[in-house]
């Protein structure tokens, strides 16, 4: 077909883009599809998602999991094509899964490379042809409605296009902010970006004497003018600073706030689900259950032994204190150091490690019952390239597969 002119045009062969070239071709057998690639191996980011793993999506989705554009659109988009939908669709390309803690769905393999074999195997049998190495550098559309493709490897031209070139996170797998630039040559406006899903990077040492530590925790984000926003999971101390789940998730908040010239400050609640006045009757209660254990002791029932220590020493309580001889001004100063720990913000580690972009083309540009552009006739926006991030736990690629299906569908009925 090169040289020709397909009905489809593709540009991105990542998970988005890999689902849109697959239901375009089943719902409407022998489309000509171009599915192109900046890089010469696809799916680099699929391979090495969830630590090579590949966590495809979650037993349970919602708009509540996405952050962005219009939670309304993103609900509309997730039920045309939604979580056991595609759970079901991995099945029947034999990638069979298991579901792990939070209702993270795995493949049994453990194995991204399954994942990825799957989607291009099943794009070729819907009629894609695959061009990795193709990379777009312009799209014009012409007086008759279609669109002529400059690519590295010579000119391409289509009846419509789908833009699925994701964000700017993880910049080696080939992840540069092409898109962006093509979205808005053909009318369009971006949300300023910012990483997302990306650990925290602390002022000062004090983290360094806890790295390795896990635990569950709530990270409080005060933002100006806003209510406090809260977040629950697991938390990871690094050497830089924090990390694990929750601490990611934070991270665009963080971003985005600074993005809008507004304050914004985190902190930790190493205690979860308890605040200070729930947090000092659990203390007073082990001090009449315990009353010659000391401090450090009895707090390992609640905290790891080294948070327990930290917390100690921010509270300038003595280690080898006993708890009844912790008074009420002293307890109280140790609840407020467990359930108001500051997370004193440097940055975050930037898009050479986030897992997502957070911003993108606004949702209100796009018809949110095909994802077509609402500036350019023609022409789809899939994926991350959307002002759409969800947070950790297999969303952002639901995202992924619910919005290719949505426009793939729509790319392949749309009247000529």
């Amino acid at each position: 077909m090169l040289g020709g002119m397909y009905d489809a045009a593709i540009v991105g062969a990542g998970a988005a883009g890999l689902a849109a070239a697959i239901f375009a071709g089943r719902a409407r057998p022998g489309m000509s599809i171009a599915l192109l690639d900046g890089a010469k191996k696809l799916g680099a980011k699929i391979l090495i998602s969830g630590g090579g793993r590949c966590n495809v999506t979650n037993t349970a989705v919602t708009e509540a999991d996405f952050w962005g554009g219009s939670r309304n659109v993103v609900r509309r988009i997730l039920r045309n094509f939604p979580a056991p939908m595609a759970a079901a669709y991995f099945q029947e390309l034999r990638v069979h899964l298991h579901e792990e803690e939070d209702g993270k769905l795995f493949p049994n393999t453990n194995s991204a490379r399954t994942v990825l074999e799957a989607l291009l195997a099943e794009a070729k049998r819907a009629g894609a042809t695959l061009l990795p190495g193709y990379r777009v550098m312009q799209i014009r559309r012409g007086a008759d409605g279609a669109f002529d493709l400059a690519t590295s490897e010579g000119p391409i031209a289509a009846r419509r296009v789908a833009l699925a070139t994701g964000g700017l996170s993880l910049p080696k797998t080939g992840s540069d902010g092409t898109g962006y630039r093509l979205a808005e040559s053909l009318g369009h406006s971006i949300v300023p970006t910012s990483p997302a899903l990306d650990a925290l990077v602390l002022e000062g040492s004090a983290h360094a004497a806890l790295s390795g530590v896990t635990h569950e925790a709530e990270i409080v984000a005060r933002i100006q003018g806003e209510k406090p926003l809260r977040l629950r999971g697991s938390m990871l101390w690094t050497h830089f600073g924090v990390s694990g789940p929750v601490a990611l998730n934070a991270s665009r908040h963080w971003h985005r706030a600074r993005l809008l010239g507004r304050t914004v400050a985190l902190e930790a609640n190493t205690l979860p689900g308890m605040d200070f006045e729930a947090a000092d009757r659990r203390l007073r209660a082990l001090c009449r259950a315990r009353p010659s254990t000391l401090i450090e002791n009895a707090l390992a029932d609640l905290v790891p032994a080294r948070i327990a220590q930290a917390a100690l020493t921010r509270a300038r309580v003595p280690s080898g204190t006993s708890m009844n001889r912790l008074e009420r001004g002293v307890r109280r100063r140790l609840v407020h150091a467990l359930v108001e720990w500051p997370l004193p913000m440097v940055r975050t580690r930037g898009f050479n490690f986030a897992e997502v972009t957070a911003g993108g083309v606004p949702l209100h540009e796009v018809d949110p019952s095909t994802l077509e552009s609402r500036t350019c006739p023609g022409l789809y926006l899939v994926g991350e390239i959307l002002d759409v991030d969800g947070r950790l736990g297999g969303f952002n690629f639901q995202w992924a597969w619910s919005s290719g299906w949505t426009a793939g569908r729509a790319m392949a009925l749309r009247g000529d």
